[in-house]
């Protein structure tokens, strides 16, 4: 069958009454989780996993698992889109990836163009979409055929890699990013060995024989940490809100939007398919980009439409970019897409190589809904954006409690156990502790979903080698591989070094 076929069969797939549901509840709870600051997609993504278990409770396993991954994947672009509001209108992100966003967008707002602004950010995210839905196409089958060919040391290397890279781009230290991974490594293990049947850290409780459950862990450290950090830390919006006003963008604004936008597409796309770079990244260097060639850098920072337009399609073909190596090579390049991973494994469904064969029906399925969802976005986004503004003012008293509810009835309903309760609180606190002393939270959610491949693929290729580790490197893939994520984790300490010299040089 060619790509259009399966394309097609996707289709018919999404377009079911149920499914469309679920990718418009996914888009416009996305959309809410991005307005409200501080909540962001891996916390959304990871609050509504156990909501996904309830919602799809009876269909078949296929159905189930392909309606869920749509609308937890609604979830993760819509809130991609809805962190722009907050960042112009209150000139406080909503996420990371729309820092750069308050940059012009919240000038703009105090201009008056507040409507604009949003206008514009919809349409760039709508573009962007569909540019990196269209490269995913494209890419999805060759780069699954190419998998395929891989064996247990190249995949070991492969997901080392994935390691090194969101270690290495992942918050301001990298020793606390890689000390969070190899927490997330260690907790992994906890369990029963599924080859020699032995107990792993254990210490005698029956309940920790079939490890920790993923879904209970994500859900503390990112939707109740940020809850308790909410609480403690008492950050309630005091801000003033901009007014929205006209809502179309000009003629002129959409002619100085267009290349933004195309450049923002293009670079946001090919820096989501590299594991850890992530849509922040992609986001900072768009912009960077487009002050360096236009004619006026002056107007940057002081309210240009292009400050909006490129960092705002880059973060979102990003995050479509992120989706390349999670489905064709079971990596996940974010937080997000480890959480988005997790999902899928949860319902027995294994990303990477095999999924375009096993699953064809989840894989493209989840393809096609993201172009319907994208098309939901643009309709929703541009005459809803006075509503999705006042959700902005939703007072934490109601915000917070709801927040709690979901996360304690939603793992309950899953787990059905006191103890994963107990987890989920005790991951909460630590969600709080970790992030107020600037620990990333993404590796230990990474090394925690690929702890086991990692360990399984090793196990394979030393049995195939009779306990030879030069296995690894007498792979040329697998040597290139373990070579990159040496240098991704080498270079940036080497540049830190090196730039500690050149100030050490001139202060003196």
């Amino acid at each position: 069958m060619s790509v259009l076929n399966f394309l097609a069969d996707g289709f018919s797939s999404a377009l079911q009454w149920h499914n469309l549901l679920f990718a418009f509840i996914g888009v416009l709870i996305g959309t809410a989780v991005g307005v409200l600051p501080g909540i962001g997609p891996m916390s959304g993504v990871a609050l509504l996993i156990p909501v996904t278990a309830t919602m799809t409770g009876g269909q078949d396993p296929a159905s189930a698992a392909t309606s869920a991954i749509i609308l937890l994947a609604g979830v993760y672009y819509g809130a991609m889109y809805g962190g722009s509001t907050t960042s112009i209108l209150l000139n406080t992100p909503g996420e990371s990836s729309s820092v750069v966003t308050t940059l012009d967008g919240y000038q703009m707002a105090r201009q008056g163009r507040a409507g604009a602004a949003l206008s514009i950010s919809a349409i760039g995210s709508f573009a962007a979409g569909i540019f990196s839905l269209l490269a995913l196409v494209l890419l999805a089958e060759p780069l699954s055929n190419l998998a395929i060919k891989f064996g247990p040391a190249e995949y070991f290397s492969l997901m080392l890699l994935g390691l090194a890279a969101v270690s290495g781009l992942a918050g301001k230290s990298m020793t606390k990013a890689l000390i969070m991974t190899v927490m997330g490594l260690l907790l992994a293990t906890i369990g029963m060995d599924n080859v020699s049947g032995v107990a792993r850290f254990t210490y005698d409780f029956p309940i920790l024989y079939g490890g920790l459950e993923f879904l209970t862990i994500a859900v503390g450290l990112f939707a109740l940490g940020e809850v308790f950090k909410t609480i403690i830390n008492r950050e309630y919006q005091a801000g003033e809100i901009a007014k929205v006003g006209r809502v179309l963008p000009t003629r002129q604004d959409l002619k100085a939007s267009a290349g933004p936008i195309a450049r923002g597409s293009v670079l946001g796309f090919f820096i989501g398919v590299l594991p850890g770079a992530g849509a922040t990244l992609a986001s900072f260097f768009s912009y960077i980009i487009e002050k360096k060639i236009s004619k006026n850098p002056a107007k940057f920072g002081k309210g240009a439409i292009e400050g909006v337009a490129a960092p705002e399609s880059a973060n979102n073909a990003a995050s479509g970019g992120a989706m390349v190596p999670l489905l064709t090579l079971g990596i996940p390049g974010s937080g997000t897409t480890a959480i988005l991973m997790g999902a899928l494994i949860m319902y027995n469904v294994q990303p990477g190589p095999l999924l375009f064969a096993d699953h064809p029906e989840v894989a493209w399925g989840l393809i096609a809904s993201m172009f319907i969802g994208n098309l939901m976005l643009l309709i929703l986004n541009m005459p809803l954006v006075k509503v999705f503004a006042k959700i902005i003012e939703t007072p934490p008293r109601y915000l917070l409690p709801i927040i709690i509810a979901i996360s304690v009835f939603g793992v309950y309903a899953v787990q059905y156990t006191t103890f994963d309760l107990l987890l989920l609180i005790g991951c909460g606190i630590a969600g709080y502790f970790l992030t107020k002393n600037d620990y990333p939270l993404a590796p230990l959610v990474l090394g925690l979903v690929l702890g086991p491949m990692i360990e399984n693929n090793m196990r394979r290729a030393l049995t195939g080698s009779n306990g030879d580790f030069s296995v690894f490197l007498a792979k040329p893939l697998s040597a290139a591989f373990l070579l990159v994520a040496v240098l991704w984790l080498v270079v940036p300490l080497l540049l830190k070094m090196r730039g500690k010299k050149v100030l050490v040089n001139e202060e003196a």
